[in-house]
């Protein structure tokens, strides 16, 4: 099982392909906070929920400060048709060999339907301007999870 990360930690560095193959890195926010939340699969009704819900959430989240990058394992060709057929606003970047999820802990045993599985498991971190861990949430539900940590962060 991967270390899981904690308020405090420094947050795992990374740069991943975007949806057009452009490279991001988490260091271009220095000193923005940055929401970064993991899903297992871009065009599943769970993923598809939460995406939507962080791009129609976008544009008050910027007004509080915070950018939004979601990740999963899709390739970028994926990743940009879930945009395209989800009007989607958010940054959606692939890693598809998961060692960015598994560097902050968001990929290993989850329950399926009752069974152990290597997987995704879903979860957001919010990233201070200092690169730090501010929120550390794991397992977190797809549905109603924006305004949850909306909640969470006083927003």
């Amino acid at each position: 099982m991967t270390d899981r990360l904690a308020p405090g930690d420094a947050a795992p560095s990374f740069t991943l392909p975007d949806d057009t193959g452009s490279e991001v890195s988490l260091s271009d926010f220095a000193g923005r906070k940055v929401i970064v939340y993991f899903y297992p699969a871009a065009m599943t009704p769970g993923c598809t929920k939460q995406a939507c819900d962080f791009s129609d959430n976008l544009a008050s989240l910027r007004g509080e400060g915070y950018e939004v990058l979601g990740i999963s394992p899709d390739k970028p060709e994926k990743l940009a048709k879930f945009r395209e057929k989800e009007s989607l606003g958010i940054t959606l970047l692939s890693d598809a060999d998961k060692t960015v999820m598994e560097a902050w802990g968001a990929f290993g045993e989850k329950k399926l339907y009752g069974k152990t599985v290597q997987g995704v498991i879903r979860s957001t971190f919010v990233v201070d301007e200092q690169g730090k861990v501010a929120v550390a949430q794991y397992n977190v539900k797809a549905t109603g999870h924006v305004a949850k940590l909306r909640k969470d962060l006083g927003l």
